[in-house]
């Protein structure tokens, strides 16, 4: 079975229609979802995703854009719900530098506050990082010694990724490595051990070739897998199999 492990079904364009594109998803052989929140309100839709489904699980956490005014009710909450039985990690936290909507200064001590929560709950992080790479990665060096978690639609170099997997982070590849243009997230998938790599559509988003530009789905995750297996010359079971296993192992999911 196919694992999308980045997808946003508490999204406003696909909560509203959730049922039909989890259904449809799973006629193209997507069996496990995980929905990450990506502020308070995507969060707690996050987790009642969860609940109503035995294949869907949660990730609850504060995206850098989205972090304006928040303060201890916001945290509070974060750290109440992280023990959630279908809560499997959190995020999606880090740094976003391409939206001016936060500063550097709010986005370090959103992203401090919730590293502390993830590392005193012994949580998997799930890590947005956009036009700042080299902070993220100086970021987790310092703060997360000992943690593990995703680097979410990997951008960066293969040099880069090599760097993230030393220090336990695996590397989510999603719409961008089937663009025709994109040079390093085709490196990145080629040279990284499949041990280290996930599946994902970040959907609504990042829809793959050849339905870019369109609206994303979780069915998607099929295409971005048929490509990960031309790049790394693999049969679509053997991806299946250690993707399934790489989710296991880092979200500590029982399937």
């Amino acid at each position: 079975m196919l694992v999308d492990t980045h997808c946003h079904l508490n999204s406003h364009q696909l909560y509203k229609k959730y049922h039909e594109v989890k259904k449809s998803a799973e006629e193209n052989n997507v069996k496990l979802f995980i929905v990450p929140g990506f502020d308070l309100e995507t969060s707690k839709l996050a987790i009642q995703l969860a609940e109503e489904f035995d294949n869907v699980y949660a990730a609850i956490g504060f995206h850098p854009t989205e972090i304006k005014n928040y303060g201890e009710y916001e945290y509070n909450w974060l750290e109440k719900n992280i023990t959630h039985p279908k809560v499997v990690a959190l995020g999606e936290i880090g740094f976003d530098f391409h939206w001016d909507t936060t500063t550097e200064a709010e986005q370090m001590e959103s992203f401090l506050k919730q590293i502390a929560i993830a590392k005193k709950h012994n949580v998997p992080l799930i890590i947005h990082s956009r036009d700042a790479m080299q902070l993220t990665y100086d970021t987790i060096k310092k703060h997360c010694d000992g943690m593990n978690g995703v680097m979410h639609s990997f951008s960066g170099s293969y040099e880069m990724a090599k760097e993230f997997v030393k220090i336990g982070f695996y590397i989510g590849l999603g719409g961008p490595v089937t663009f025709t243009n994109a040079k390093d997230p085709k490196i990145v998938c080629e040279n990284i051990e499949l041990e280290y790599l996930l599946t994902e559509t970040d959907s609504p988003y990042l829809s793959p070739h050849p339905l870019r530009g369109k609206e994303n789905e979780p069915k998607n995750v099929v295409l971005v897998a048929e490509k990960i297996c031309d790049i790394k010359n693999i049969t679509m079971s053997k991806l299946e199999e250690q993707v399934l296993s790489n989710v296991k192992k880092l979200f500590r999911i029982e399937v």
